[in-house]
């Protein structure tokens, strides 16, 4: 991919998406790391990515209610890659993180997937699998960037220790298996506490705990991680804002009343 070509194509656009969702919004400019790296793999200045970025910002509706316009003056195309995002995110996701790896980027990351295994690999169990670890990779780092890295109801800010948290179950629906709006950041405990139903989140997006636990032994750990935090309002992401339909069937269906 040249520096010299003026029109983005699909597969730097789907590059360009990818980083948006992935890189905190606060964290978009040119001297980003992450930017610096990518541009060289498409051959364009980190300015010229990370504009391209920023040209994606004007169709987020959450930050429009911040009064954050981003950039204009972009393409229709850009327009087009965020509907088909926002109305397929596993196959975008797929197509995007693949062609990531197939660039190199990521070659370095514990979780990586060699970009001959593509080549080579035959069996659909084998592709399947490929396909589940790449877009449930998107959709953690999609969701943890949106909570720029923290809990988002005890604002534990150690990556190592945060988990991207499905709302709706990843088994329970395969349209929202990767759709940011779907997810979380909670750490490794309140992670579980939400998937067993210990807490929930409610309309307000505050925490709601289970009266089945308030019956049990007290303990530090037990009045820090749930009493402190009932009635909280959780941190709310810069982008990709919790589902209240997914919220709604959390508290439905897993929460214990």
């Amino acid at each position: 991919m040249s520096s010299r070509k003026k029109i983005w194509e699909r597969e730097e656009l789907i590059i360009a998406f990818n980083l948006y969702c992935r890189i905190p919004f606060g964290r978009i400019h040119n001297s980003n790391h992450n930017i610096i790296k990518i541009a060289e793999m498409l051959g364009r200045s980190p300015s010229s990515v990370s504009m391209k970025m920023c040209n994606f910002a004007r169709f987020d509706p959450q930050l429009k209610k911040r009064n954050i316009k981003g950039l204009a003056h972009g393409s229709k195309q850009d327009k087009l890659i965020w509907d088909e995002f926002n109305n397929d995110w596993e196959t975008l996701a797929y197509e995007s993180q693949k062609i990531l790896y197939q660039l190199g980027h990521g070659a370095d990351q514990e979780k990586r997937i060699q970009t001959d295994f593509y080549k080579d690999i035959q069996k659909t169990e084998m592709k399947r699998n490929v396909k589940v670890r790449l877009v449930q990779h998107f959709f953690r780092e999609t969701v943890l960037a949106s909570y720029d890295f923290a809990c988002a109801i005890c604002l534990l800010s150690i990556p190592e220790m945060l988990n991207a948290s499905h709302i709706i179950p990843w088994s329970k629906s395969k349209s929202r298996r990767v759709d940011p709006r779907n997810g979380l950041s909670l750490c490794a405990l309140h992670d579980r506490a939400f998937d067993r139903g210990i807490i929930s989140i409610d309309k307000d997006y505050c925490v709601i705990i289970s009266t089945k636990i308030k019956t049990k032994r007290k303990c530090k750990m037990y009045e820090i991680a749930f009493i402190e935090m009932n009635g909280k309002k959780i941190k709310m992401p810069d982008r990709f804002f919790p589902d209240q339909n997914a919220l709604d069937y959390h508290r439905e269906n897993i929460f214990l009343h």
